[in-house]
């Protein structure tokens, strides 16, 4: 290393205390920020939440001139350039949506070398011109973020991304970062040939998220088993991918008819509510976004506690990138799979449409994936396999671990299966064989006689999940076979013949079905290091809102955890907390140190009252608003609604109306008018189609029950006139 890459090394140490607020490097950060400053090229390969921004972010700011970034998506750019500006750093965004003066000013910012990074898309970076003004500017380092994206081969392939290699033809001098989170070897090879980067040096760092549990359950009633699961999770975010964009606002629709406030994401929804879903989500105002594919990419939220798949995604890549966006900052975090061979048909029914050679890899990927849904070792171990890394010891943080199957004689199960095809002429589907060997009548059983068969009824005492978990089994042990293009249907094997007549022994796995239950870590040691962590997320979402920041940008909840942990008392103490930087203690520093103190002397007892209602209104009439309310009390914000329409009910002073538009009061007036006020609440959102939210309806029916509908019709209307 020579004296001038050895001061920008030092420097960078200086660059990630000052302005990220961490005391060191994470492992390779060191060694591939290091290879930048000399010049160098390298493709890097880190897991999402591992810290790959940092690698061309620091030296943009070490190094005299700018980084020009490339990112595939508007909302990744704009928020990673909130978040620098946030830390300090001089930081901008260049795509479509800039108006016209401030791409001016962003360009001569730039060309007067006041930027240390500027963000461009891809369409932006190779249209008209826009290589002559990168001429003009003078560039320290290009990072192309998303990397995968350029090739072929990756799971996520974008045309334009494919004409990046004009950047090494038009700056030959200027070395290329290009960063991923998820690429097999083929992947990497092609985004190294495909920018032109040869000489490009690899850092490859592990795959494993440790803090992130893996499951994956049968879809069977998944919906029943997804209210349960999100009933558990009060008031942690998280994502739910859905195969179609339907299949979104169906099941966003569902849960908000249960009282979660949802709300679907998907590519045909229009533009400024596709934004506004996304910054709500950011701010912590909207707990769950169903969505497809479309959304999470441009996500940087470190806070979001779960990850769920309604459906089989495409491959493991996609799998393991839509996981990652839970628990980046290093908190607990559980992805939840639920499968089903529906969704593997579906899936190989979509494929059909590629062309034949991008067809048969992505073949070859959704047969890897079934292998992981299906895997009966630790699943981490398959997952990082995938990869090309080894993980020597079972992880403990996956379902299989934590509820390890056994291999059993199932002989006679299996005869029962194969028995149960053969008598129905191999024209039942897997579903059927379950509903005939379960003794359950369907139209299907009905239609075909099926219930007249010896082998009806003869395996009630076997729960559903575990027929199907045998039936997958066996089809991929070979003794039976799927008929894809006859609806589906099971079919016998010549292996069927020796386990039917020849007695062949054949073992199948068992796994009992224990629920898992894995909970957010908090501080554990003293009951106040709850309450503070509670008191400390509630400053910083007030904070946020006077700011108008996502919560998680003011500091993410590892450095809430840290402070509890430390309780630092004075400003160097803070200093030293992972995420606080100077430019963070300069604005939030004061808030924070006066809350952990005040906790200290004990004034943030909590109400003694019992009643959880009163306690809701106690804290209302202190300020605090209804999320604030729900997130320092522990409880669904829903529940926090519900009690402020019963407080309102009884006679106390609470101003229901700033919580619904002129809009929707119109509309639920409306409703309770046709319906009458004797419905249920469901009731009423069934019949607005939801296009007003749960908990809105309530607070509308308690005001409306005060008031009268005919004042609140006029009142409305004369609202609505004013818009």
């Amino acid at each position: 290393m020579n004296s001038r890459v050895g001061a920008l090394m030092q420097n960078a140490g200086i660059v990630l205390s000052q302005y990220f607020g961490y005391e060191s490097f994470r492992p390779l950060q060191e060694d591939i920020i290091q290879t930048v400053l000399q010049g160098e090229d390298a493709m890097v390969l880190m897991p999402t939440g591992g810290g790959k921004s940092l690698c061309f972010q620091i030296p943009a700011i070490v190094m005299e001139g700018t980084c020009i970034v490339i990112s595939p998506l508007i909302a990744l750019m704009e928020d990673q350039v909130e978040g620098l500006k946030r830390n300090g750093v001089a930081a901008a965004c260049l795509h479509r949506g800039v108006p016209y003066q401030e791409q001016m000013q962003i360009e001569e910012d730039a060309r007067s070398g006041r930027l240390h990074l500027l963000y461009i898309s891809p369409e932006k970076l190779l249209s008209q011109n826009f290589f002559e003004f990168l001429k003009r500017i003078r560039i320290n380092l290009f990072a192309i973020d998303e990397a995968h994206c350029i090739s072929f081969w990756g799971h996520d392939f974008r045309k334009e991304y494919s004409k990046l290699f004009a950047l090494r033809r038009n700056f030959p001098s200027v070395p290329i970062i290009a960063l991923t989170a998820t690429a097999d070897k083929l992947t990497r090879r092609d985004i190294i040939h495909q920018l032109q980067i040869p000489e490009a040096k690899s850092f490859i760092s592990s795959f494993d998220r440790p803090n992130i549990f893996l499951q994956v359950v049968p879809a069977e009633d998944r919906n029943k088993q997804l209210i349960k699961f999100l009933s558990q999770r009060p008031n942690e975010a998280g994502i739910i991918y859905c195969l179609s964009r339907k299949s979104t606002e169906d099941l966003a629709y569902r849960l908000r008819k249960e009282g979660f406030i949802a709300r679907p994401y998907h590519a045909e929804i229009p533009h400024s509510e596709r934004n506004k879903t996304q910054e709500d989500f950011l701010k912590d105002k909207v707990q769950i976004v169903v969505a497809t594919i479309a959304f999470g990419m441009g996500i940087d939220k470190s806070n979001v506690r779960w990850v769920v798949h309604y459906n089989l995604p495409k491959n493991i890549e996609s799998y393991y990138q839509e996981i990652g966006r839970g628990g980046r900052d290093g908190l607990n975090a559980h992805a939840l799979l639920f499968y089903t061979y529906a969704d593997v048909i579906r899936q190989q029914q979509m494929l059909k449409e590629l062309e034949e050679d991008r067809r048969a890899l992505q073949e070859m990927k959704l047969e890897r994936l079934k292998h992981f849904t299906e895997a009966h070792i630790c699943r981490r171990k398959v997952l990082l396999n995938y990869f090309g890394e080894d993980l020597k010891e079972d992880c403990g943080q996956c379902d299989v671990c934590k509820n390890p199957p056994k291999s059993v004689d199932g002989t006679v199960t299996a005869q029962k299966i194969l028995s149960a095809v053969y008598r129905c002429q191999q024209q039942a589907t897997a579903q059927d064989v379950v509903d005939i060997l379960r003794g359950h009548i369907t139209s299907s059983i009905q239609k075909n006689g099926w219930d007249q068969l010896r082998t009806f009824g003869i395996g009630q005492e076997i729960p559903i999940p575990h027929w199907h978990s045998y039936i997958h089994q066996m089809v991929n042990m070979g003794y039976m076979d799927i008929a894809l293009e006859d609806q589906f249907r099971l079919r016998l094997t010549e292996k069927s013949q020796a386990v039917l007549f020849a007695k062949e022994t054949v073992l199948l796995q068992h796994r009992a079905m224990q629920k898992v239950q894995v909970k957010q870590e908090k501080p554990k040691n003293k009951a106040i290091n709850e309450a503070l962590f509670d008191a400390l997320r509630l400053l910083r979402r007030q904070l946020a809102e006077q700011h108008d920041l996502p919560p998680y940008l003011i500091f993410s909840d590892r450095s809430l955890l840290d402070m509890v942990r430390q309780q630092p008392q004075t400003e160097d103490e803070l200093l030293k907390i992972s995420g606080v930087g100077s430019k963070k203690l300069d604005q939030f520093g004061d808030a924070f140190l006066s809350k952990i103190r005040s906790f200290g002397t004990g004034e943030m007892k909590k109400a003694k009252t019992t009643n959880t209602k009163l306690q809701t209104w106690e804290s209302f009439k202190n300020g605090l608003q209804p999320e604030e309310i729900a997130l320092s009390r522990g409880l669904n914000v829903v529940t926090i609604y519900s009690h402020l329409a019963d407080l309102y009910a009884i006679g106390y002073e609470i101003p229901l109306e700033k919580y619904f538009s002129p809009q929707e009061m119109h509309m639920a007036a409306q409703a309770f008018r046709a319906l009458g006020f004797e419905v249920t609440i469901r009731q009423v959102f069934d019949y607005l189609k939801g296009t007003v939210d749960f908990h809105k309806i309530r607070l509308a029916k308690a005001y409306l029950q005060k008031n009268g509908l005919d004042k609140a019709l006029e009142l409305s209307e004369s609202e609505l006139n004013q818009l």
